[in-house]
């Protein structure tokens, strides 16, 4: 990008989402709701690696153990108690939980009324408005805007004032298609002050993708920007939100703030800008009464039909899940950094970015970056200035940068670094390692954490624990309240250590998702019905011989050879730990004899030149030491890169589609964070057919 450009974005940037202080004073609140600020706990004796004052009163607790079994034997005891403690009430819930596995039933603290945004905002206004609520860490080092909760209170009321005042009513579902950014958690906020469901797009997704979400949602308002910049390119945000709008006809209005400042096209009547209009606001805002079980956000996630799914969830039981797990799976303190660098359309930016984070009124990281702009340092450099305690990343991440020398690393401070947590798919050895010994130092906390988009929030994960517990390589711990249990292919209860299953979940938790929006069938079919009582979450795991689970991969990328059932992420943590590989991606093929047999696609480090097929051979010598002959590749296929989703997913369907040479169905390849990896790998597979045929 010329010099030129790059200056003219910069001074658009430093110009965008200006605030000061002077200009937003503190909310003033209803004495109804300010009756209900929660206390702040006394000092807890039970031994946790976080302290948790409220179990003190839980008869028989002592230790960790004690805590988690209460958790399982008396949850509404528990979940009320900390729903008491940690949520501030407009009125308080008459039953804390109705629930029926079976049924597909779930219904947490009915009869409570609360406030969302009263929450991660307006009670931390009264005892600390001057607290940094967000560091916006912008796409050029250096540049970070900080923001007061005081601050992000009045932009959340200003933008809230200004969705009323196009006819936003609660219930009315908004679509937010922003970058990270200060004022695309203000829209998260507002929305949620009104009570008006978000559904926010990874800022990404092509117009169809997104049109698609919005039209399954019936949303009549969408709020963007004008453009927005990663990894120093820009990316024009406004002109795939006209082409998505163009095949919505119910959208109503368009809200489009500024990010470059860059002049784009503005319908008459239909867009408005977000900055003008709001500043036509009141920096107070009287928030909605909200009954605990009434939607609060939707969030759509893949489906193994390819239609995305809307998963919902409500009020009070996740903002009580997001609060406990950030708190406990990774120890957040008063003045802590924390960091996650998840975009705020996934689940995971959801969670750990924004309510979370604000709802334990810590100071949270909005990154808008990429972790290699402008070079592979760039997370570290991060840590360094802005003193990072917690940082959380996708293993997909891990990966990427292991690829590069430890120099870019080690130049670094990262002293301030507590807990290291990891996300998304199964963190093989390798890379788990180097997070924790060259990033870590050694010192830090690895909490590799498994959930769901669907859980809401984190649900097996090394930390809270017994102080100075083990850590060892995977999630391991459930947290409170989940009863983790594994069922073979019969559907039969696997008791005991040493077994691998279904994985699935006994006991009900308030973060869990209520249904899928417009398809409540869809809902009971795939997380119900399968094992009856419990929920299903289409992975599998394996429960060691010290009672900790690992989670192998989804049970749709388990390979049957011969018989023989092994899941793919064993073979790609074999693969894995060769000196020259960085990422791999295994699948099932079809196999006249042998039914099924496994084909990897493999990522080789920067600056590797060696013969390909010596390293493959190696490769297959790795797995059949590590696993077993049966389960050795049949194809090895060194390729540039792998299908991913804008969140790091690898999409192993279309791995499928080429593998059995269907390219003609791989479908819209638009919303992959490398659309143009596709046709690369595609190309590989065949010159590799056609080195096989000759």
């Amino acid at each position: 990008m010329a010099a030129a450009l790059l200056k003219t974005i910069d001074r658009a940037v430093k110009s965008s989402f200006s605030i000061r202080t002077s200009v937003f004073p503190p909310a003033r609140f209803g004495r109804s709701v300010a009756r209900c600020l929660s206390t702040t706990p006394a000092k807890a004796s039970v031994q946790t690696t976080t302290p948790m004052p409220e179990a003190d009163g839980f008869p028989g607790v002592h230790t960790h153990q004690d805590l988690y079994d209460f958790s399982l034997r008396e949850p509404d005891t528990f979940w009320g108690t900390l729903a008491k403690s940690r949520i501030q009430w407009i009125k308080s819930f008459d039953r804390v939980s109705d629930c029926d596995m079976s049924a597909g039933k779930i219904e947490w603290f009915l009869g409570g009324q609360l406030n969302v945004s009263v929450n991660t905002l307006d009670r931390h206004v009264q005892k600390m408005p001057d607290k940094v609520a967000l560091i916006w860490e912008r796409d050029e080092p250096g540049t970070e805007v900080r923001i007061t909760y005081r601050e992000l209170l009045a932009m959340t009321c200003q933008l809230a004032n200004t969705l009323r005042s196009h006819g936003v009513k609660k219930g009315d579902r908004v679509c937010i298609y922003m970058p990270n950014s200060p004022i695309a958690v203000a829209a998260m906020q507002a929305c949620a002050r009104i009570g008006a469901p978000h559904s926010v797009v990874f800022a990404g997704f092509s117009a169809d993708a997104l049109a698609s979400r919005i039209q399954d949602a019936n949303c009549e308002t969408v709020i963007t920007t004008d453009q927005a910049v990663r990894g120093g390119k820009v990316i024009e945000l406004k002109k795939t939100v006209d082409d998505a709008v163009a095949n919505c006809p119910m959208v109503k209005r368009v809200l489009v703030a500024q990010r470059t400042g860059k002049e784009v096209p503005m319908k008459h009547n239909l867009d408005f800008s977000l900055e003008e209009d709001m500043c036509r606001q009141s920096t107070e805002c009287t928030p909605e009464i909200m009954d605990s079980e009434d939607p609060l956000f939707m969030l759509y996630t893949s489906g193994s039909t390819g239609k995305p799914k809307g998963i919902l969830h409500t009020q009070a039981g996740y903002l009580l899940y997001a609060t406990m797990t950030s708190k406990f799976a990774f120890d957040i303190r008063e003045d802590d950094i924390f960091s996650c660098v998840a975009d705020i359309g996934w689940i995971t930016g959801h969670s750990y970015v924004v309510y979370g984070p604000l709802s334990n009124g810590a100071t949270t990281v909005l990154f808008e970056s990429i972790p290699t702009y402008p070079n592979p340092g760039r997370y570290w450099e991060m840590v360094e200035r802005l003193k990072i305690n917690q940082f959380y990343l996708a293993p997909t991440a891990v990966r990427l940068l292991l690829k590069f020398d430890e120099s870019w690393v080690k130049k670094y401070d990262r002293s301030t670094l507590r807990k290291l947590g990891c996300v998304g798919e199964p963190l093989n050895v390798e890379a788990g390692d180097w997070y924790s010994q060259v990033v870590g130092e050694g010192r830090c906390d690895l909490v590799d954490t498994w959930w769901q988009t669907e859980t809401g929030g984190i649900m097996i994960t090394p930390r809270p624990s017994q102080p100075g517990a083990e850590i060892l390589h995977g999630p391991m711990r459930p947290f409170f309240g989940i009863e983790p249990v594994l069922f073979n292919d019969e559907g039969k209860e696997l008791t005991g250590k040493d077994v691998s299953g279904a994985l699935c979940v006994r006991k009900p938790w308030p973060g869990i998702a209520r249904t899928i929006f417009g398809d409540h069938e869809r809902y009971l079919d795939t997380y119900f019905r399968p094992y009856p009582g419990t929920y299903f979450s289409g992975d599998g795991a394996h429960r060691d011989h010290k009672g900790y689970y690992h989670i192998t991969g989804r049970m749709d990328d388990v390979i049957n050879i011969s018989g023989h059932r092994i899941g793919t992420a064993e073979i790609e943590d074999a693969m894995d730990e060769h000196h020259d590989v960085a990422e791999t991606a295994v699948i099932g093929t079809p196999h006249e004899v042998k039914g099924e047999v496994p084909y990897a696609f493999v990522i080789l480090k920067e600056g590797v030149r060696r013969d390909e097929e010596d390293i493959a051979k190696e490769l297959k010598d790795l797995v059949r030491k590590t696993i077993a002959a049966y389960a050795v590749p049949d194809t090895i296929l060194i390729t540039p890169g792998l299908p991913k989703t804008r969140s790091g997913k690898i999409m192993r369907r279309i791995l499928r589609k080429i593998s059995t040479d269907k390219e003609e169905e791989l479908g819209d390849v638009s919303t992959l964070a490398e659309p143009s990896v596709v046709d690369a790998i595609v190309q590989s597979h065949k010159a590799y057919k056609q080195r096989i045929r000759s």
